[in-house]
């Protein structure tokens, strides 16, 4: 057996992958991550977060891909029939990162534009403390238990096929498949404002416009 790659081995690339399809949207709108957030497409402001950490970054949706075409940016549309949800998506962009020449993926929601611009760094640390091949991130918030941030993830592309047979059998959870594998945690602390914050309804584009 090889040798395993861990994400901050000089060998190991990483590909940003983010996630537009199967996220809930109560706002009237599919393209909700297309919305406008100061002036600025939702989508742009989770792209210009997440590409200065990876060394590409390819949009997976399970909608028409033209409607991406102005990010200038690889989109891919869900690679597994018509399994939706964010593990699809995953799925999706470990076949792309895979074809491409990279070793690991880091996910994010299209719809979560606050993540820390160590986000990357994070989970590549997780993975080498425990040794393990995928990581979630863990926030906490003031006198709250830890909770996991499912679409905040790093994983080796090697378990692609381990992916696409558990997606086959019925897994549609992202913690249901990870933590059998021994998903490392790295916590990121939420000082007053959450990081991960999603925007899921009207109400919340409206915070996360007083919040920039």
């Amino acid at each position: 057996m090889s040798e395993q790659i861990l994400p901050s081995h000089p060998s190991a690339r990483l590909a940003g992958v983010v996630l537009t399809g199967g996220l809930p949207n109560r706002m009237g709108d599919d393209d909700k991550f297309l919305l406008p957030l100061g002036g600025v497409p939702l989508l742009a402001r989770v792209l210009a977060r997440i590409s200065p950490q990876v060394e590409g970054v390819v949009i997976c949706t399970n909608g028409p891909a033209a409607r991406l075409s102005g990010f200038e940016l690889p989109v891919v549309n869900h690679s597994i029939g018509e399994i939706s949800g964010p593990l699809a998506g995953v799925l999706t962009g470990m076949d792309w990162a895979a074809a491409q020449g990279f070793s690991h993926i880091v996910s994010v929601p299209a719809d979560s534009p606050f993540f820390p611009l160590q986000l990357v760094r994070g989970l590549q640390f997780a993975c080498e403390v425990d040794g393990a091949r995928l990581a979630m991130v863990y926030s906490s918030r003031p006198k709250q238990q830890y909770f996991s941030q499912p679409g905040f993830a790093l994983y080796d592309v090697g378990l692609r096929e381990n992916l696409r047979e558990s997606l086959l059998a019925g897994v549609r959870k992202v913690i249901e498949w990870s933590e059998p594998l021994g998903c490392a945690r790295i916590v990121f602390e939420d000082m007053g404002e959450d990081p991960f914050f999603s925007i899921d309804t009207s109400e919340d584009m409206a915070l996360a416009q007083a919040r920039i």
